[in-house]
C-alpha cells in the first residue's frame, strides 16, 4: 500500500462487535446484526480496516494484480495492532483460507497463504497450508446474496490427513463480509479436534 493510501485509510475503532469485530453504533449493542442473527463456530475475529476507499483498492491490487509486496505491510499492521491479542488467544497454528487448485493456478498464488506466512514470521507461530483444502471450485462469494453464500460453501472444504490437532487455530483471509467462509472452516476444524478458532482479515464490511 502506498504512503498516500496509508494516510487515508480508516482504522476500526471502538465500539465494535465482540464476535466479528465489525463497527457498531453503541457499546450497549455488543454484537452487530449478523452476529445476533447467526451462531458462528469461531470464537472471535479482528480486522484492520473497513473495506472501502483506498483499502478496497489496495486489497484488489494485492489479490488480483500480483501486488504481493503489500503482504508484509499488512502483516506488520496485524502484529502492531493485535499482537497482544494474539498472545492472549494463545494461538498454536496459523491456517490460511485455501483457494481451489484451479483458481490458484489461474491467479498464480493464494493471497491468504502469503499473508499467513508473513504473519507467521512476525509472531513466530507455525503456518499450516496443507491441512485445509478447498475441494469445490465455488462461485465467488461477492457475486451471491446471503442465502446463496451459505449454500455455496456446503462441503466446499476438507480437512486433510496432514492435520495435527491443535487447540487454538488462527484463520487468515483477506476480507470478512458475512463470515460464512471463516465459519465453514471453523466448524470443520472443531469437528477434527480444534478447541478454539479465531480469525484475522485485512478488511471488513460495515456493521451496525
Amino acid at each position: 500500500m502506498c504512503l498516500e493510501c496509508r494516510q487515508k485509510v480508516e482504522y476500526i475503532e471502538e465500539p465494535r462487535c465482540k464476535k466479528c469485530g465489525k463497527p457498531i453504533r453503541y457499546e450497549e449493542q455488543e454484537y452487530c446484526y449478523d452476529c445476533t442473527q447467526h451462531i458462528f463456530h469461531y470464537e472471535q475475529g479482528m480486522s484492520i480496516w473497513l473495506h472501502k476507499g483506498p483499502v478496497r483498492w489496495s486489497v484488489y491490487q494485492f489479490k488480483y494484480h500480483n501486488r504481493r509486496i503489500f503482504a508484509e505491510f499488512y502483516a506488520k499492521e496485524w502484529w502492531r495492532i493485535y499482537g497482544n491479542q494474539l498472545k492472549k488467544w494463545g494461538i498454536d497454528v496459523i491456517i490460511p483460507v485455501p483457494l481451489h487448485q484451479k483458481r490458484r493456478r489461474k491467479r498464480g498464488y493464494n493471497q491468504s497463504e502469503i499473508l499467513a506466512n508473513e504473519l507467521g514470521k512476525q509472531c513466530n507461530i507455525p503456518v499450516d497450508s496443507q491441512s485445509v483444502i478447498r475441494i469445490v471450485n465455488t462461485r465467488p462469494q461477492k457475486e451471491l446474496n446471503n442465502k446463496e453464500r451459505k449454500t455455496n460453501l456446503n462441503n466446499a472444504f476438507e480437512v486433510t490427513q496432514h492435520w495435527r490437532r491443535a487447540k487454538k487455530v488462527l484463520l487468515i483471509d483477506d476480507i470478512y463480509t458475512t463470515g460464512n467462509t471463516i465459519d465453514s472452516i471453523a466448524r470443520l476444524l472443531k469437528q477434527k479436534g480444534a478447541e478454539k478458532v479465531y480469525f484475522l482479515t485485512i478488511s471488513i464490511g460495515q456493521g451496525f
